[in-house]
């Protein structure tokens, strides 16, 4: 073929070309281009094997053979470089999607999410917002590479700006000046933020979930630049893979969270279960109790085992007072804030008459009653906190123990008739044979041959009554009076009855032989019991009722006395005994006992005459017959002022400073005379 002959392009040979020309095989520049995409050789040098070829004087037909496969391998490098950066992105996409499946926390997967497109699209900044379904809008989440503060904080109202415009549509969006593309509604919030942070450049595609939008990812610069359709999709891809794992940390917190409630709910239904349990050990065991005819301390052992704390009967008058109250009023437990508080048993003690000890802040009280009548308080220590389940077990304890004790003052009632007939029997007929009064007391346990005294019981705001025999059916306080009355005669072994509109107790006396210190106990438990004052007199002791019946009338008499003196003296609701009146309590009392009363007055100072041989008492004598001059006293005893000031020095310490008082002046001077006029009765018997 002559040279001129033009050389047909590789694949492009003429059917009517010579057959050697065909099958002489590629020329030795089509094999420099595929040695130059074998070593991936950059662009500029697929032009040298055309250089060569035009170098050598190749002929015009094959120069244009070459430079048609030089563009050809141009081609398939260009395609080849495509595919790999294809390749590039899928590998980069699959590593994005095996981080994020190892994400669990929504925030680590916000933050990778960002991270990971700003280093795919290899922009300056990269950020990301989420819907915000309560309020309409969407919000900044996460930025990379941002510095504005402002820009950080933006909200974007649906349709506003480039953000709310991919979240409304739900396509992505791209401007390579965002301030200068007029297809973006601004806003000076929007712009503002923008303009801060530098941005012109921006990439928005939308999070998906579903048909759902739930946020839109960005990629942008701080110059322009022209984001290619493979970047756009790239980034769309990512943010496919991103809303994924949005949703897979959400759903996983979600599950979190309803693992931590049932987890709360279960240790709720453990606790429940518990106490449900213990509620019904508590109601099995105060059943089984009461029938078995346990009494008031086997319940509160049994709630101090259930409700791990101390629990006590406490009596009215011993129980915290403001707590109380309160509980009765309320009708349930309720805590002992320690303000106010009566003197109560110590812990583990049951019943009337224990030691007492103030009650602490932090107890809980539950009252005991019946009707209107408070029979005392359960009181549970050593527990400052309960649930509503132990309040109520402990309420329920004080119902149990109002029941037991209700019972016990059924039974009672009828051994207080019993009681309330034989004091009837002593103060109404003296004549009773003494053997058969003892037989009957020792039913219920009463002893008539011990010292006693007779104490005269009222409210303190009732009339004087005059008629005996029970209260009328609405007199209440009389009730319960008579009720307080019976039962402090059954717990200290003695009797009582109803009589002229009070009560009437026959009690042995206590170990102080005290009349006056056992009526004022007395008022105060009655008071106690009421809540109202009550007035108590007292008699002299009576040394054996069942030897001398009569004497138990006599001292019924002298104890209404001192009641009703009591009232007339304004000292309603108070407890006293003769000896409690002075000189009055002569004129009170049914013995009369003139020697007792100068005894009370003058019994020290007549006491230490008698040891020392002294005259303090006819020193006394003088003085008040000299108008209480010490001058006038030492003539009349023919002694010097001093003795007479040293006698009265020795007075005041064995009578008390307050001996020169008027009332007491009165009483001694009394007593002087009494004294004067016994001896001198005394002298004439022996003449």
């Amino acid at each position: 073929m002559p040279d001129d002959q033009p050389t047909p392009a590789p694949g492009t040979e003429s059917a009517d070309a010579p057959a050697h020309d065909r099958d002489a095989g590629p020329a030795p520049g089509d094999l420099g281009f595929l040695g130059l995409l074998a070593t991936g050789a950059a662009a500029e040098d697929y032009e040298r094997p055309v250089l060569l070829a035009r170098a050598e004087g190749a002929s015009a037909g094959r120069l244009a053979a070459l430079e048609r496969a030089k563009l050809l391998a141009l081609r398939v490098r260009t395609e080849l470089e495509d595919r790999r950066r294809r390749e590039a992105e899928l590998s980069a996409l699959h590593a994005t999607a095996h981080d994020l499946a190892g994400l669990r926390d929504l925030d680590a997967v916000l933050r990778a999410i960002v991270r990971r497109a700003r280093s795919l699209l290899g922009t300056e900044v990269a950020y990301l917002t989420l819907n915000d379904p309560s309020v309409g809008d969407t919000y900044m989440r996460v930025t990379d590479g941002s510095v504005s503060a402002r820009f950080q904080q933006l909200r974007l109202g649906m349709g506003e700006g480039l953000g709310g415009l991919v979240a409304q549509t739900a396509r992505p969006y791209v401007t390579d000046s965002y301030f200068h593309d007029e297809r973006f509604r601004h806003t000076r919030t929007i712009d503002s933020g923008v303009r801060d942070e530098g941005l012109v450049a921006i990439l928005g595609v939308p999070l998906m979930l579903g048909s759902g939008v739930i946020g839109v990812l960005f990629a942008a610069d701080r110059r322009e630049r022209v984001f290619e359709p493979g970047q756009i999709a790239l980034l769309a891809a990512h943010a496919a893979h991103a809303a994924v794992a949005i949703d897979t940390a959400n759903l996983l917190a979600e599950t979190r969270k309803a693992l931590t409630e049932l987890e709360a709910a279960n240790e709720i239904i453990r606790d429940r279960s518990a106490v449900i349990e213990r509620a019904a050990d508590i109601h099995d065991r105060l059943t089984e109790l009461v029938l078995r005819g346990g009494g008031v301390r086997d319940v509160a052992d049994a709630v101090a085992e259930v409700l791990d704390g101390e629990v006590e009967f406490a009596d009215p008058e011993r129980a915290p007072a403001a707590a109380l109250d309160r509980s009765r009023a309320d009708g349930h437990a309720v805590r002992d804030d320690g303000g106010t508080s009566r003197a109560w048993g110590s812990p583990r003690s049951s019943g009337a008459g224990s030691g007492g000890e103030a009650g602490s802040g932090g107890d809980w009280v539950a009252a005991v009653g019946a009707g209107g009548e408070v029979l005392g308080a359960l009181v549970l220590r050593g527990r400052p906190m309960l649930d509503p389940v132990d309040q109520r077990i402990l309420e329920r304890a004080a119902m149990v123990t109002s029941l037991l004790l209700l019972a016990r003052r059924t039974a009672g009632e009828a051994e207080a008739r019993v009681r309330g007939e034989l004091l009837d029997d002593l103060l109404d007929a003296a004549g009773r044979d003494p053997r058969l009064l003892r037989e009957r007391a020792a039913r219920v346990g009463a002893d008539l041959d011990a010292p006693h005294v007779v104490l005269a019981a009222r409210p303190a705001d009732a009339p004087t009554a005059g008629c005996a025999g029970p209260p009328p059916p609405d007199g209440a306080d009389r009730r319960r009076l008579w009720s307080a009355a019976a039962h402090l005669a059954a717990t200290r072994h003695g009797l009582a009855a109803v009589r002229d509109g009070g009560a009437v107790l026959l009690l042995p006396l206590g170990p102080d032989g005290d009349p006056a210190h056992t009526a004022r106990r007395i008022a105060a438990r009655l008071r106690a019991a009421l809540h109202a004052p009550v007035t108590v007199g007292a008699s002299a002791p009576v040394p054996s009722p069942a030897a001398r019946p009569a004497a138990v009338a006599d001292a019924y008499a002298e104890a209404r006395r001192c009641r009703e003196a009591l009232g007339v003296l304004g000292r309603a609701g108070e407890g006293a005994a003769a000896a409690d009146f002075g000189f009055l309590g002569l004129l009170l009392a049914d013995t009369r006992d003139v020697d007792g009363f100068v005894h009370r007055t003058l019994g020290a100072v007549a006491d230490y005459d008698a040891r020392r041989g002294t005259e303090l008492l006819r020193t006394l004598s003088a003085y008040f017959a000299c108008g209480m001059s010490p001058a006038r006293t030492k003539d009349e005893l023919h002694v010097h002022v001093n003795t007479v000031a040293q006698r009265l020095e020795r007075v005041s310490r064995l009578l008390g400073p307050d001996w020169q008082t008027p009332a007491r002046a009165l009483e001694i001077q009394l007593a002087l005379r009494l004294h004067r006029l016994s001896g001198a009765v005394a002298r004439d018997t022996e003449e």
